[in-house]
């Protein structure tokens, strides 16, 4: 596995990136939420928000990003 030349940009600025970490953050509480399980929170929210996201994540990774004109290859 090869990097490409400049990942630390399209790390830092892609928008897939942020929506990947968002879904893994949404995919934590609702771990979080399985395993407290607090009154009133109703099961699948997370889960719901983390797919909702990851569908972006995928939809913006095909997307053309001024921040990164150039330099995913």
């Amino acid at each position: 596995m090869m990097l490409i030349d400049d990942w630390r940009v399209v790390l830092r600025r892609a928008w897939s990136v942020k929506f990947n970490v968002a879904a893994t953050l949404f995919g934590a509480a609702e771990v979080a939420v399985a395993i407290w399980q607090p009154p009133g929170m109703p099961n699948g929210v997370f889960a719901g928000g983390a797919a909702a996201v990851s569908i972006f994540a995928n939809v913006s990774r095909i997307m053309a990003q001024k921040e990164l004109n150039g330099t995913d290859k």
